[in-house]
């Protein structure tokens, strides 16, 4: 941007001396120069008024055009050799280009799996990890790290906290968690905010600091395991309804507005999904955050609310495809 800057003032400067007083090109490009620089050499011929207005404006324009190529110029030269600083401040770049993302405070078990999942859907996501060997190993894989604290407000801030949508904090320490929801709630009051807790005595004190869920891994896993043993092929089958590849999706949750146009009340028979995709809707939402597993045909689809739809991997894509999801 400095260089076309520079050149774009260069190309002005020939062409306004050259109409404005007649001058060879090689003349208006040698005014063009030592105006531009102001070195403080002669005019080569004298110059009329207006002529000489528009020197003016080009010795103005050029402080500040020639002040910033030289900045900008410098700064990458003195860079040049500092591939990491230069690689930082490419992804921050990205990072600054966000927005309506997701941030992952933490990137151990939890926090990798969640971003795992975020990629499968496509998300666009920032992982803030105070641990550089982590930070380091995992930079080949492209994704957008911070280092630093997720505690600490000017990270967040580098993270995009005010421009983010949801905000998953997977620390393996509560009170880290706790201040994270704090901070988080604190700079951005609508994001919606996930956290993990360790103890079932920090799942009040998270909701209370801000946390819109509370994820307890232990007990989840717990649950799981003691499942596989009561009615272990109903578990098996509901693991096969998650991500199984990169777009293997067989259950999806898709806004209602994006179906149809709401002005005219349908019901799922009327929208008749089945038919179109091959996809079977197996729960709704309401407006009001009611649900509503397996819904009769005849329940009617209001505007501001969800659906979930089952079916086959090839099947969610059509879905998807069809209505642009």
């Amino acid at each position: 941007m400095a260089i076309i800057m520079l050149v774009s003032l260069m190309g002005i400067g020939v062409v306004g001396f050259k109409l404005l007083t007649n001058y060879s090109w090689v003349d208006a490009f040698y005014m063009t120069v030592i105006t531009i620089s102001t070195v403080g050499f002669g005019e080569v011929k004298p110059l009329d008024p207006s002529a000489k207005v528009f020197t003016v404006f080009l010795i103005l324009t050029s402080f500040i055009v020639v002040g910033y190529a030289i900045k900008v110029i410098t700064e990458y030269i003195l860079t040049l050799n500092d591939a990491e600083e230069i690689k930082l401040k490419k992804m921050q770049k990205k990072i600054d280009s966000l927005s309506d993302h997701i941030i992952i405070c933490g990137y151990g078990r939890n926090g990798r799996q969640a971003a795992k999942k975020l990629m499968t859907y496509g998300e666009n996501f920032v992982v803030i990890e105070k641990n550089k060997e982590i930070v380091d190993k995992y930079q080949i894989d492209e994704l957008l790290f911070v280092h630093g604290n997720a505690d600490d407000d000017t990270v967040l801030d580098q993270a995009g906290i005010k421009r983010a949508r949801c905000l998953i904090s997977a620390l393996p320490s509560d009170a880290d968690n706790l201040f994270i929801v704090l901070s988080a709630r604190q700079i951005n009051s609508e994001i919606r905010i996930i956290s993990r807790a360790s103890e079932e005595t920090s799942n009040s004190k998270l909701k209370l600091a801000g946390a819109n869920n509370v994820i307890l891994p232990d007990r989840i896993g717990g649950d799981h395991m003691a499942s596989l043993v009561v009615v272990p092929d109903l578990i098996e089958f509901i693991d096969n309804l998650a991500i199984l590849g990169e777009t293997n999706i067989n259950i999806e949750q898709v806004e209602v507005d994006k179906l149809y146009d709401t002005s005219k009340i349908k019901t799922i028979k009327e929208l008749d999904l089945r038919r179109k995709t091959g996809c079977n809707v197996i729960g709704y939402k309401g407006p009001k955050g009611a649900y509503i597993v397996n819904p009769e045909a005849s329940q009617k689809l209001l505007a501001e609310s969800k659906v979930v739809v089952l079916g086959r991997p090839e099947q969610i894509q059509k879905l998807n495809s069809l209505y642009n999801i």
